[in-house]
């Protein structure tokens, strides 16, 4: 990537955070946005996101002016786009909004260059069908902060060649990023059908009275989050029997579906009484004031643990086949009781207890 030029289309934090990751990659950047105004306040918001990277030992063991050097920023969006190998759309989340901008940038885009949006939500078949470089055209939503949080999902439209899929597979590693590739469109994509599915039965436990919000949170952040900080949930199950996971299902699936069963009645979150309630009660802990250095701090820490405790057990890029090389349940246990000890050790108990 060194040398090559990316235009990131949208100036705000997500746009941000994408500059960032493809300087520290050692790519050209070129940030556009219709204001200058908005620019010059994102490039100094650019500046304290590579510092913060040096920091904390992120930045690949290169100089913070260097990499700053290698971001610029436009009004004209064809200055942002011309010879651009990659441009990352990150306008706000309104479809004929992204309709409109991926039309300007299809116009203006190399033939070759990779067309990418940072929706969260919105299918890229409703705002890429038509385009001359619509072949090109995917979605590459990070979660947020992209610079901390590495996962992005990869999502083709129907037209998407394979060639593309493959060539922002690989950019995406080149960045530091881990892409999970949607073989097909799905509403919500991965990430948030599985947070909503699991924010959803958090709300009915409370509003239903089962417990407080404070308890399900520690039921997630003192128990399953321990185990999801490194591992995801097939991984888990295969773990949890000692056969694997078909043996897992053997065990546990039947109770599994008739619990399910339980969970088909989604509640109204806006407006409801029981979002003033979880409210009221995260405010207990961290004043409304506090709430943006909180999430620094909450992000930065556990992304330095677990690739701290990955470089101890394995390659961090290849921590499934790590885990493939394990093969008693003797050795996948002391791997689990090795990070929850890193877990506890780096938080003090004050912030940890329920």
């Amino acid at each position: 990537m060194e040398g090559k030029k990316a235009a990131i289309i949208g100036s705000g934090l997500i746009g941000r955070c994408w500059a960032a990751l493809f300087a520290r990659a050692g790519a050209q950047v070129s940030m556009f946005d219709i204001e200058m105004s908005q620019l010059e306040a994102s490039l100094i918001a650019v500046q304290a996101t590579v510092q913060e990277l040096s920091d904390n030992d992120l930045l690949r063991d290169q100089d913070v002016g260097d990499v700053i050097a290698r971001i610029s920023v436009t009004t004209d969006m064809g200055t942002a786009i011309k010879d651009a190998f990659f441009v990352q759309e990150c306008v706000p989340e309104s479809l004929e909004l992204k309709r409109k901008v991926f039309a300007q940038i299809d116009q203006l885009a190399e033939d070759d260059a990779i067309l990418a949006s940072s929706t969260s939500c919105i299918a890229p078949s409703k705002f890429t069908e038509g385009l001359t470089h619509c072949a090109n055209a995917i979605v590459c939503h990070p979660v947020n902060p992209p610079h901390y949080i590495p996962v992005v999902e990869v999502v083709p439209a129907p037209w998407t060649s394979p060639d593309t899929v493959t060539r922002v597979r690989q950019i995406q590693l080149d960045l530091g990023q881990a892409p999970v590739v949607l073989n097909k469109e799905v509403n919500g994509f991965i990430i948030n059908r599985l947070q909503y599915a699991l924010l959803m039965e958090a709300w009915r436990l409370v509003e239903d009275g089962v417990a407080s919000p404070q308890d399900v949170d520690s039921a997630i952040s003192n128990g399953l989050a321990l185990r999801w900080s490194f591992m995801g949930p097939f991984e888990t199950i295969d773990l949890n029997a000692p056969q694997g996971v078909l043996d897992y299902c053997e065990r546990y699936g039947e109770t599994i579906t008739e619990v399910c069963g339980e969970q088909t009645d989604p509640r109204q979150m806006k407006g409801s009484k029981t979002a003033q309630v979880v409210h009221d009660a995260m405010r207990e802990s961290v004043p409304a004031e506090d709430l943006a250095v909180c999430l620094a701090e909450i992000v930065i820490k556990p992304r330095r643990m677990r690739m701290e405790f990955m470089d101890a057990t394995g390659s961090y890029a290849s921590k499934s086949s790590q885990h493939r090389k394990l093969s008693t349940t003797q050795t996948k246990a002391k791997l689990y009781s090795q990070f929850n000890f890193i877990v506890l050790a780096t938080f003090e108990p004050s912030q940890h207890a329920p």
